[in-house]
Order: structure tokens, then sequence, then C-alpha cells
């Protein structure tokens, strides 16, 4: 009896890609695996020439055998003089290769795991932070045990091998038809056993210390900045890359100034006389004294914008601005002639009170309509 064609078998072309074969037999095997199909002789046949089938064709080798010479280019029973190509492997090679991204599959040995991220909190003050500067941080990490070289058994001894998982971390375990890998539960996926632990490191094979990095800051950072350090975290597991250290930056309150993106703001109190009059006052920068002239009738709130007396840009596009709010200081403590001078300014202020009161007489008639609109 004729054997059937391996591609009709799976139901894909002659020229299908290995995914696409492995989809088919992923198909056909979960649809007749004598698991589920138990007592029925004819799913079990057909789940084995699927099994056969893809066996063959997955296999670059034996498809092309099969491609030129058919079912003779890889059966030695069909073959004169018992040539071709004969496939070794068991059941559970194969479904391992094709389910085994999916359920676990093999594994060669110990998994590596990567180390954890750190994170270090940095204190700036905000001259640092809108110059830059390189800062000393100290942090603590893992480092190899010296008493023991690492490897967490008692000076003189040596880790054994585990025997539940042979040393290779993980078990197998069967559900069913499903293949389940896990981390081995006695040596926790290390694949030793250590009977006798290090007194140092108690079996860890590691010790903290701390070690001190030179951060560099760039110009410009803000609170809530990162910097990220590469490979300075915890050490990784197994042979697995270190963790990464995140330096977060908070800028410490400043006495004077209040920074807003890249400007910064400050309030600037100046007497009545000077606002009245107008003056010129010596306002601070970070980087020094700026002389700034008021001109007179200057009201409180009025903001002064000094351009590129900011912060520069940490992706260096530009400076920002110092942002100067004028207060009006009223004067208190006076005397007793003081307060008679500003009474008498007061009474020649209200000769023309509109004129020199221009926002109070709006103010007045604005309040005086409120109070007409409330009548009934």
């Amino acid at each position: 009896m004729a054997k059937q064609d391996y591609y009709e078998i799976l139901g894909v072309a002659r020229n299908a890609s290995e995914a696409e074969l492995k989809k088919a037999y992923r198909r056909l095997a979960m649809k007749y695996h004598p698991d589920r199909n138990q007592g029925d002789a004819k799913a079990e046949e057909q789940f084995k020439a699927a099994k056969e089938a893809y066996e063959v064709l997955s296999d670059p080798q034996k498809r092309a055998a099969y491609d030129q010479f058919g079912h003779a280019g890889v059966d030695p029973s069909a073959a004169p003089g018992g040539g071709g190509f004969r496939g070794g492997g068991s059941f559970s090679d194969i479904f391992d290769d094709v389910f085994g991204d999916i359920f676990g599959g093999r594994s060669g040995g110990r998994q590596a795991y990567r180390g954890a991220d750190l994170r270090y909190d940095l204190e700036l003050s905000l001259e640092d932070a809108v110059q830059g500067v390189t800062v000393k941080v100290k942090i603590p990490t893992h480092v190899k045990c010296g008493s023991c070289n690492g490897s967490g058994a008692k000076k003189g001894t040596s880790p054994t091998t585990c025997t539940t998982c042979g040393g290779q971390g993980q078990v197998r375990m069967q559900q069913g038809f499903f293949s389940i890998q896990q981390t081995c539960p006695r040596c926790k996926g290390a694949g030793k056993i250590i009977t006798d632990p290090c007194a140092t490191c108690h079996g860890s094979g590691q010790v903290q210390e701390s070690k001190t990095l030179s951060v560099k800051i760039p110009a410009g950072v803000d609170t809530g900045d990162r910097i990220r350090l590469a490979g300075e975290g915890e050490p990784g597991e197994n042979g697995g890359p270190p963790g990464d250290l995140y330096v977060q930056v908070r800028i410490k309150p400043h006495p004077l100034f209040t920074r807003v993106g890249n400007d910064l703001a400050c309030e600037m109190p100046i007497s009545f006389a000077t606002a009245a009059l107008g003056g010129e006052l010596d306002v601070p920068t970070l980087g020094g004294r700026v002389r700034l002239k008021i001109p007179p009738e200057t009201q409180t709130g009025k903001v002064f914008r000094l351009r590129g007396k900011g912060v520069r840009s940490i992706q260096q596009r530009g400076v920002g601005d110092l942002l100067c709010k004028v207060v009006v200081e009223t004067p208190v403590h006076l005397n007793q002639k003081q307060k008679e001078l500003l009474q008498q300014f007061e009474e020649t202020l209200q000769e023309r009170k509109e004129k020199h009161n221009p926002k109070t007489r709006s103010w007045l008639d604005g309040v005086k309509q409120f109070f007409e609109d409330l009548k009934p």
C-alpha cells in the first residue's frame, strides 16, 4: 500500500516555510493526540502519520531527500539496498521542538537572571543643577565572597550536584500530553546543593560592600530627572548581566529663585517711593548682579523679564529667562511725623482721585453697578 504524501498529511504546500510546517503539526498533534482520543485507533494512526511527516519535513536534509526521491529517500525499508535517511529521536524530542516555546521546552542548564536595578536619590542645589557638576555617590553592592571564593560552601568543602534535577536547575513535569518545565524545588534553580554553608556569606556566595562612583550631572537637570548608569546595579545570578543604577535627581528649595521649566522666577520688593517715582535696583541672578531700571508709576505685580538669565535646557536648545515680579512694600513702624506726611499726601490725592488712582475709580464703579443689578 502506497504511503500518503507528507505534504498532504500536514495539509501544506510543497514550498511551505518552517513556520507553516510547525503550525500545521501543532494543529494536528493537538487534534489527534492519543491522550485526547483514548481508544480511537484511527486518531492514533493520524497522529503517528503527522509526527512522521513533520519529523522528515522539518529536517532540511531529510526534506531535500524526500523532495528528490519521495519516501525511498527517507525510509530505508522502501529503498533498494537500504539507503536513505531515518530519523532518530523519540516523540518527546520532536514534541519539545514544536511545543517547547509554550510549555517550557528544554534547558541547557541553570537559568541566568539579570541583576536588580538600584535607585539612588541625589539632592542638588539649584546652582549645581543649572551649571552641572560631578558628584561622588556611595552605594551598597554585592561582591564575591572572599572566604569561599563565591561557591557559598565552607572553606575546604564544595557544593554537590542536586540529585533531583541532575544539576540542570530545572525539572520536567508531565501533565497529560503536555510537558511543563519548572525550577527545581530542591536547589531553587542553582543546580547544586550546599550542605555546609560558608559562615561569612551564609551560602549565598556574595557579601555586601559599598562602592563609590563618580556621576557626571549634566547642566540643566531638574527634579524628577533620572541618570542611568548601565551595569552598576546588583550583579546577575548564574552568569546573568548586572542591573543598572538610576540616580534620581531632586533640587533643593532656593531662598531666592523658583524654577519654572527653563525659567527662574523671583519676587522683588520695592518701596512705595521707588514704585511711584522710579529708580534702579541691583537684581541677583545665578551669574551675578544685574542693574534693573524701574520706570515711574510701576504697579505691584508687574513682571520684568531678563532674557537669558534662566536655565540652559538639558538638550542645549536655549536658555530660559529670569522673571522678576514687583511687590510694592507698604512701610511699617511709622513715626508720628511720617504718618502726618502721608496723611497730607493722601489729602492732595483726593483733589483729583480719578487721575491718581484710576484702578480704584473703575473698581468703585464696578461695585456700584453690582449693587444696582441686585435691586429688584
